[in-house]
């Protein structure tokens, strides 16, 4: 059993009206289980989307990650233009090269990408999970709502489990 962690869109241009707390709320989260993740050598995939038409593009302010999110040397960098993490990425071949078994999905945006991205993982035959208190929207409750319908793991039973890894 091998973990990967793909932690989707937690980007500036998104960082506006409730998601920025909800994007806060998350980014503890996912601080809280990263150290995990390196301890163990399970890959880290930072998604970042690519919006051509929105002009969300390299260098520019809207790309880059929100503060409090630190990628490392090591970790994985995807642009997406898609929903789902998975359609037209590296991203399949990476955690298969890793020896992935389990897809944890945190990030931005609960009821788009993360989903899709959720259900993009099932298509390739992993087994997907959300980060309880991990995923954030731009819409107070949705982060719920897309916690009761898919498999959730808490970040204090992630680390357990990986204690023992």
């Amino acid at each position: 059993m091998k973990f990967g962690l793909m932690i989707v869109d937690l980007q500036k241009a998104f960082y506006d009206g409730y998601a920025k707390e909800s994007m806060d709320s998350a980014v503890r989260t996912i601080n809280e289980v990263l150290p995990s993740f390196r301890k163990t050598g399970c890959p880290v995939l930072w998604i970042q989307h690519l919006g051509k038409g929105d002009g969300i593009l390299p260098g520019t302010e809207g790309f880059e990650l929100i503060d409090g999110l630190k990628p490392e040397t090591g970790d994985y960098h995807i642009y997406k233009e898609y929903q789902n993490s998975f359609n037209k990425t590296e991203s399949t071949r990476i955690l298969r090269e890793n020896d992935v078994d389990i897809v944890v999905v945190a990030g931005y945006c609960a009821e788009y990408c993360v989903i899709s991205t959720y259900k993009g993982a099932l298509d390739y035959d992993f087994f997907p999970v959300i980060l309880k208190d991990g995923i954030a929207s731009w819409k107070k409750g949705n982060e719920e709502l897309i916690e009761s319908i898919t498999n959730v793991i808490s970040p204090a039973v992630l680390k357990k489990i990986m204690e023992k890894m």
